[in-house]
């Protein structure tokens, strides 16, 4: 399910309350003995229920429209511990309902005007629901980052300009330092090719491993404050009985290839639920 296309246009009125969805799981006798009602939710909405329409459920909850106009939704996406707080909040309705069972998360700020609204859009993706859960039904999703090793520190030579000499430059110097240079520039585009191909080989063993996987984009130094280089952004689709091979998995190749690695998860199925 994606935002849906009446979603803001539901936050019109101030005083108007709408549905919130965060999920979307089958309707079985223990999804309906499920008591989510302890379940904070979102700030300022009323208690997190159940929503049942024929064989599925989602897992909703009422809220003031005003809080999720354009304005406001904007300017809380400006703030990120404010937005923060919001998929935290998210987040922890979705882990809870799932270790339950499979379920189908649904993308944050995902409104409709009424039940009978959110109750009529799953009926009409009833057969991608039932696809997507089908597929998470007893996987997680795990995420590695790699990382390229820091590259040694530049010959303060190499950026040296040629030394003058009494009549000018010395010969060959200006040659010198454009071999020094290109040589410098040769070394790191090696280095790099050279991560490129770790990544690679690292995200074809884990796929041997997984069901499904995606490749992210990989974050930049200016985004993260990390100043290592990041060569891989991948999650993978991991059925549970095989849950306690990524582990070893990662450190095997870890110390393989000598890249850093980073593992995180499991996780709710979240990148692999649209996939269908």
């Amino acid at each position: 399910m994606t935002q849906p296309s009446d979603s803001r246009a539901a936050s019109s009125s101030a005083n108007a309350a709408v549905t919130y969805v965060f999920a979307v799981c089958r309707s079985t006798r223990a999804t309906s003995a499920l008591d989510v009602t302890g379940l904070a939710g979102l700030p300022g909405g009323e208690a997190v229920r159940l929503l049942p329409s024929g064989l599925l459920t989602a897992v909703v909850q009422t809220v003031p429209a005003a809080d999720f106009t354009d304005e406001v939704w904007q300017r809380r996406l400006s703030d990120r511990e404010e937005i923060e707080r919001y998929a935290r909040a998210h987040h922890a309705v979705v882990s809870a309902v799932a270790t339950h069972g499979p379920v189908v998360p649904l993308p944050l700020a995902t409104l409709y005007h009424d039940d009978d609204r959110a109750r009529s859009r799953l009926a009409d993706e009833a057969d991608r629901f039932h696809t997507a859960l089908k597929r998470v039904a007893h996987h997680a999703e795990w995420g590695v980052k790699v990382y390229r090793p820091l590259a040694p520190e530049p010959d303060p030579a190499a950026d040296a300009p040629p030394p003058e000499a009494a009549g000018g430059r010395t010969p060959g110097a200006g040659l010198a330092y454009l071999n020094r240079k290109r040589g410098a520039q040769a070394r790191r585009e090696k280095l790099r090719e050279q991560a490129l191909d770790v990544a690679d080989f690292i995200d074809a063993e884990l796929r041997g491993l997984a069901a499904a996987s995606r490749r992210l984009r990989t974050h930049g130094a200016a985004l993260s404050g990390d100043q290592r280089v990041h060569v891989l952004n991948a999650t993978y689709l991991v059925a549970d009985e095989r849950a306690h091979e990524v582990g070893r998995l990662v450190a095997a190749l870890g110390e393989r290839t000598g890249a850093q690695i980073e593992l995180s998860g499991p996780w709710v199925p979240y990148s692999f639920v649209g996939e269908v």
